[in-house]
């Protein structure tokens, strides 16, 4: 029998009453809200964490922000039956933790594969872990730190015991970055000797170079600052960057450079326009440097001639500097220490003879059995060597 519609809204609402009143009587059964704990990252993360003193907390690292660090931290979790792969290239020096514990320290400057899991020390339990980096007198290349997939981890890199690494050989990056600059290259020069064809063979010409006749000494009496002389150097400056960035992927990491300049590691472009800027800087910087100790020394009427000959013989050497480029791509591959050796003869050869060269004509203008001419030149010449030599040649 069915009820009247008013009494059956009347027994649902008593029904509602009753079981709201069992509710506020019965305790909940239901399970309590709680916040889940962060997940442990089993593998390594962009982002990455540095100390703040001033609270004693690791903060998030944003480039654009704070200050480039020596340390930088991340939170892995690691299992001894469970590979960690990593990849990165290193500086002397550059060091890893685990829970402040040292696990590697890189010994030679160039790219490595190690297995994180392996490199575990035995008092730590598996886990999550502060996995810290640490570059004493610089800056680590994070851009550089990436995860190797197991595949090419087995079949080309074989992993590396506790408190070792396998350097792994780095491939060719950039190289079609490295040829657009070189094809730029070639046009530009095809460009200047078009457009200043007779200036240009007075530069580039060997017989000259090497002879001591009247023509030559009318060379050097010239004015060093030309459009034709600015070009050329910035040729020179644009050929030794793109070797220095070919060879040196990690000169920037210099604590005097990066103090001033932050370019990041895989900045191909940015990095041969740094170095480009650097060397025209330089080239040009000499003269001012020449003339205060021409002033100094009392020796002002050597500075036209000193200078006139560094800037000759430093462009005729940028022409071979392309083409050490060239060999330098196409066999590191195949021969990557011994290019590498090559390459840093082929500038140290390009710093030392412009040296000797300018000695040479500063001795037909001036015996160098005269002390004090002979003082002028160390500090001019020989010091300046010494410098670049141990910052470009002997630091890597």
């Amino acid at each position: 029998m069915a009820l009247p519609g008013s009494l059956r809204t009347s027994w649902l609402l008593v029904c509602s009453l009753l079981l709201a009143m069992a509710a506020l009587v019965t305790p909940a059964q239901a399970s309590e809200y709680k916040q889940l704990p962060p997940s442990s990252p089993s593998a390594l993360s962009e982002d990455w964490l540095i100390h703040d003193a001033t609270r004693n907390l690791l903060v998030l690292y944003l480039p654009g922000y704070h200050q480039p660090a020596h340390a930088y931290y991340q939170w892995v979790r690691v299992e001894r039956d469970q590979s960690f792969p990593l990849s990165f290239a290193a500086q002397p020096g550059l060091s890893l933790f685990l829970d402040n514990q040292l696990v590697f320290s890189a010994r030679t400057a160039t790219t490595y594969s190690l297995d994180l899991s392996q490199l575990l020390p035995a008092q730590l339990a598996p886990g999550t872990h502060l996995l810290a980096v640490w570059q004493p007198d610089g800056e680590p290349a994070l851009a550089s730190f990436s995860g190797v997939s197991e595949s090419s981890a087995v079949a080309g890199v074989p992993r590396a015991q506790a408190g070792q690494a396998q350097p792994r050989v780095p491939g060719p990056r950039g190289q079609n970055v490295y040829l657009g600059f070189l094809l730029v290259l070639g046009l530009s020069y095809g460009a200047v000797r078009t457009t200043y064809q007779p200036g240009l063979s007075r530069v580039f010409q060997l017989d000259e170079l090497f002879g001591t006749g009247s023509d030559q000494q009318a060379f050097l009496v010239k004015p060093a600052f030309s459009l034709l002389n600015l070009l050329l150097v910035v040729l020179f400056a644009l050929s030794f960057g793109l070797l220095l960035t070919a060879i040196h992927t990690d000169l920037q990491n210099l604590p005097l450079l990066r103090r001033f300049f932050n370019v990041p590691e895989t900045a191909i472009v940015a990095r041969v326009f740094l170095y480009t800027g650097l060397i025209t800087a330089f080239v040009f910087a000499k003269y001012l440097y020449v003339n205060i100790l021409a002033y100094i020394f009392g020796l002002q009427g050597l500075v036209n001639v000193q200078y006139r000959e560094f800037l000759r013989t430093t462009l005729l050497s940028g022409l071979f500097l392309p083409v050490a480029l060239l060999l330098y791509l196409s066999l590191n591959a195949s021969y990557p220490r011994a290019v590498a050796w090559a390459a840093s003869a082929v500038i140290g050869i390009v710093l030392v003879g412009t040296v000797l060269r300018v000695t040479r004509t500063l001795h037909t203008h001036a015996s160098l059995l005269n002390l004090h001419l002979f003082a002028y030149l160390c500090a001019t010449e020989v010091l300046p060597l010494l410098v670049l030599l141990k910052l470009i040649v002997f630091t890597y």
